[in-house]
């Protein structure tokens, strides 16, 4: 093995701090690249040993450099999609989200649906949207729009005829249809309810969800994120399958991050599935490209979402008038079947990635990671829970004990309206003490991811780690959601969004880290946000982007 003064750089990064994976950032040292590895990270004394002629110096003028960031529960190839189709997110409320679906019906005369989503539910009375607002402005074509969080679909009338529905059709046992005062479908579908409309609406093309991937890969990466964790793979689901469009991209080498795919587990079906799911685990490993694309995770969805009440609770939701209810949410999967999957995945060396929002779901999953431990013994499984906004004090110190890793999707741990209007006034007294325990996680010892949900809201890492630390948004006058002992402190935010996240996606031995041989994936960030006051952190933005010592993306002022 070549000693390090052997080694010429091809890349030196200097003149910032580096934020090594863990701890405090190291100040006064320079990381040389060479042949996509990094291959020293010295004091800048003994930098000019590693420079050659043809070297590539990259002023860093006080800035941070860290490891790329990975995003450990994301849907890349929908939001890509959803970027290219009829996008709402950027309506401030109900009005401009209308407007844009006008404008994107007028722009596109020749689709036969419009498709997209984005909308938020708390533009809406109730959380949804009528058919009628759809109505006026599209007329008779239909219209089919996920909202932001992908649990409520917004169709007009035209789409609902479409699908057969009207006051007869009962709500599926893992949804809920929103209603007018006769029965007839008011225009809003939730979880389940969605896929009434999988017959009819139009399929998404194998182009677009290439176009879409792409799409989304760049976005991706402006934000300085290198790898992920695409949290909907395989058959199920209700949306595109992205495993053939990374398969195409991974030949036609455009696949520049890597990718961890979580397989759907299919909650109409058992445990005869699990074979299936192995095949193309195998399948996709037999292709020898695992530094690139991996199946061997497998995506269960325990429970729904706060909003619209299908997140499983141990206590009841509330009405209205503050009474209690006898709906505690949606358990999507039989707790007993969930414990005999997760025994059997555990033991096949398959990873279990769970959405469990709410408490009751928390508890789920974890006694089904304990079942597991039990059956199996310790395994390298690197099991993971997703969204965690309710977490039972009793089950916080779990996490550690089980080898389970809190999946923090840190952007939402802030007051807005969605939380206050839509979700706490329906909660228990003290539930917002609960909301995102992020804190209590730490201190019992949990080991931390994050992912973004993206297109649900923003990738951008930066503003979610502003969040994790002041547990408040950029401008918002509120108290911190919580309390302030559920902030992180900001080395433990980054660590989560880089060697925590590379844990779950079992490239820890490459990436995550700043460290001598590990694979040169690196992002550059302005101003150093080590260097900022914590309410001033969502200043910071992703200078550039670097994978195995290329620049794949710099900011238009980056020169």
């Amino acid at each position: 093995m070549r000693k390090r003064g052997d080694v010429t750089a091809d890349v030196l990064f200097t003149g910032g701090s580096v934020f090594t994976g863990t701890g405090s950032p190291l100040r006064g040292h320079t990381v040389a690249v060479a042949g996509g590895r990094i291959t020293a990270v010295v004091p800048d004394a003994d930098a000019d040993a590693l420079r050659g002629p043809g070297t590539r110096v990259v002023e860093l003028e006080g800035a941070l450099l860290a490891p790329g960031f990975q995003d450990a529960h994301i849907h890349p190839v929908g939001g890509g999609i959803e970027l290219l189709q009829c996008e709402l997110s950027s309506g401030a409320n109900a009005e401009e989200a209308v407007a844009l679906v006008a404008a994107y019906a007028a722009a596109n005369p020749e689709e036969p649906w419009i498709l997209g989503g984005g909308w938020s539910m708390d533009h809406y009375p109730g959380g949804a949207p009528t058919r009628g607002l759809l109505d006026a402005v599209v007329g008779d074509r239909p219209v089919l729009l996920m909202s932001r969080d992908h649990h409520s679909a917004w169709a007009s009338t035209a789409a609902i005829r479409a699908a057969g529905l009207d006051a007869s059709t009962p709500d599926p046992v893992d949804g809920r249809i929103e209603r007018e005062a006769d029965g007839w479908p008011a225009g809003t579908f939730h979880e389940g309810a969605m896929e009434l409309f999988a017959e009819v609406r139009p399929a998404t093309s194998d182009a677009l969800a290439y176009r879409g991937l792409l799409r989304a890969q760049e976005e991706l990466l402006a934000f300085g994120i290198t790898g992920w964790q695409d949290a909907m793979v395989g058959q199920g689901g209700g949306v595109h399958d992205p495993v053939a469009v990374y398969r195409r991209a991974l030949d036609a080498g455009e696949l520049k991050v890597h990718v961890v795919g979580a397989q759907w587990w299919r909650r109409d079906a058992g445990l005869e599935q699990i074979d299936g799911l192995l095949a193309l685990r195998d399948e996709i490993a037999a292709l020898g490209r695992e530094e690139r694309l991996s199946l061997a995770t497998v995506k269960m969805m325990v429970d729904g979402v706060a909003e619209n009440q299908t997140a499983a609770m141990l206590a009841p939701y509330r009405d209205h008038h503050g009474h209690d209810t006898e709906n505690r949410g949606l358990s999507f999967i039989d707790p007993e079947l969930l414990r005999a999957a997760v025994e059997r995945l555990d033991a096949e060396g398959v990873q279990v990635h769970f959405h469990a929002l709410g408490d009751r779901a928390v508890r789920e999953a974890l006694d089904a990671v304990a079942a597991a431990r039990t059956a199996n013994g310790p395994s390298d499984g690197r099991h993971h829970l997703a969204h965690l906004q309710i977490v039972d004090e009793a089950d916080t110190a779990r996490f550690a004990e089980l080898d389970a890793v809190a999946n923090l999707q840190m952007l939402w741990a802030t007051h807005e309206d969605q939380i206050d209007e839509l979700t706490l006034p329906f909660l228990q007294d003290g539930a917002e003490a609960r909301q995102y325990p992020f804190g209590d996680l730490v201190r019992d010892g949990a080991r931390l991811a994050a992912g973004s949900d993206w297109p649900v809201s923003t990738a951008d890492p930066l503003a979610a780690i502003h969040i994790a630390v002041t547990r408040v948004a950029p401008g918002l006058d509120a108290e911190p959601l919580g309390g302030a002992h559920q902030r992180l402190a900001l080395e433990t935010a980054f660590a989560a969004y880089t060697s925590g996240s590379a844990y779950v996606n079992h490239r820890d031995h490459d990436t995550g880290h700043v460290r001598e041989g590990y694979l040169a994936n690196l992002v550059v960030v302005a101003p150093d946000p080590f260097g900022l006051a914590p309410e001033e952190l969502h200043r910071a933005a992703v200078r550039s982007t670097w994978i195995e010592g290329e620049r794949v993306y710099a900011a238009p002022d980056a020169g």
